[in-house]
């Protein structure tokens, strides 16, 4: 026996260089931005959902949600440009993966009955923030 043992991902190798492939195109980087824009821009700063302000309502307080929504949405339509922009790629992914984790984190303890899979939805946040970091790895991704 004596061979060599690699650590196993739960991805497997395979899996990951595909993941990595799909993250490191232009495609990704636009659905990124999108996923930012709509979530900030519609959800939040034009009201399409509103359970997005209920659920900053729950968390920070009824009193001032409408203006915490707003900022959080504009935030994240700024993060969409950023995304686009390619500056600081890297410090922009790590920042991405923050924030994704922060809020489903708190949303997963403070309001699971207000998240559109309960709290599944910390499944996909993971599987964004994978995406996202893979996006990261090796060579930069072109504009």
């Amino acid at each position: 026996m004596g061979g060599r043992h690699r650590p196993v991902s739960p991805f497997g190798p395979v899996t990951m260089e595909v993941l990595r492939g799909i993250a490191q195109t232009k495609a990704f980087r636009y659905f990124l931005a999108l996923i930012w824009l709509v979530n900030g821009l519609g959800c939040k700063v034009l009201g399409l959902v509103p359970r997005h302000e209920q659920i900053v309502a729950a968390i920070l307080g009824i009193r001032h949600a409408h203006a915490f929504t707003l900022s959080i949405g504009l935030a994240e339509s700024v993060m969409a440009l950023w995304i686009l922009s390619g500056w600081r790629y890297r410090l922009c992914a790590l920042t991405q993966m923050a924030v994704i984790a922060v809020m489903n984190v708190m949303e997963f303890f403070a309001v699971p009955e207000l998240l559109l899979w309960g709290r599944g939805n910390v499944i996909f946040a993971a599987l964004l923030i994978l995406l996202i970091h893979q996006s990261t790895v090796g060579p930069r991704p072109h504009h």
